[in-house]
């Protein structure tokens, strides 16, 4: 079943790290860097394959697994435009962060 996500971007600014997210299907998503601060290199882009559980309109709980090992979840609150992120890294840190959550229009 199609969610309200799939076929939009947005543009995610947690403050270390802003993304463009893609939701490419309802089972999957591609995330661009735009400005990885010192967590990772700008420009990096890859396709996961995502779990999505819509926790009440408008709010997204959101998991994937990435190439690296590292796994990320994110609850989404599009009414609002706050999201909500954490993410275990392969070795073994873990980040909790909070942003802007924005809507890019699609070409």
């Amino acid at each position: 079943m199609k969610n309200k996500l799939t076929g939009n971007r947005f543009i995610m600014d947690v403050g270390v790290l802003k993304t463009e997210l893609y939701f490419e299907t309802d089972k999957s998503m591609v995330f661009t860097v735009i400005d990885g601060g010192a967590l990772t290199e700008n420009g990096y882009s890859e396709r996961v394959e995502t779990t999505i559980a819509e926790v009440r309109p408008q709010v997204y709980m959101i998991a994937w697994k990435e190439k690296s090992g590292a796994t990320v979840t994110h609850v989404e609150d599009h009414e609002n435009g706050i999201i909500y992120s954490n993410a275990t890294l392969p070795d073994g840190g873990f980040y909790t962060m909070k942003g802007t959550l924005k809507p890019i229009d699609n070409e």
